[in-house]
């Protein structure tokens, strides 16, 4: 096996990995969040179905002080509310957010840089 195909391989594993995460997440806490009537309108834009998820899970893995600035912002409307969010949930529900969406960024990210690498030639 080359180190490529490992690399590969990793990814494809996190990438599933994630995928179960999602489902946890999105069954377990955003479910949740969509029935109770002071947060199912807080969820942020969703560009297709299950993006209310991901905006969920960001705002309640990021620092407080990053999610305060992405509300302040003027596309705030895209972004969940961290605020509301935060006094809804119990702990478990910011810990499998927190695990979901890092590793959805740290496995999106590294296969980014995985093309990228390939594209220069990293790999020959």
């Amino acid at each position: 096996m080359t180190e490529r195909q490992i690399l590969v391989a990793f990814i494809i594993l996190l990438s599933v990995i994630t995928g179960i995460f999602f489902v946890l997440f999105g069954q377990i806490t955003v479910r949740k969040l969509r029935k109770n009537p002071k947060t199912k309108d807080v969820l942020g834009l969703e560009f297709m179905s299950g993006w209310d998820i991901l905006n969920a899970a960001q705002a309640l893995a990021m620092p407080k002080c990053w999610s305060k600035k992405l509300e302040k912002s003027p596309l705030s409307s895209i972004n969940a509310d961290s605020t509301l969010l935060f006094e809804n949930t119990n702990k478990f529900d910011r810990i499998l957010a927190a695990i979901f969406y890092w590793l959805w960024m740290f496995t999106g990210f590294s296969g980014a840089i995985l093309i990228l690498m390939n594209t220069f030639g990293f790999f020959d």
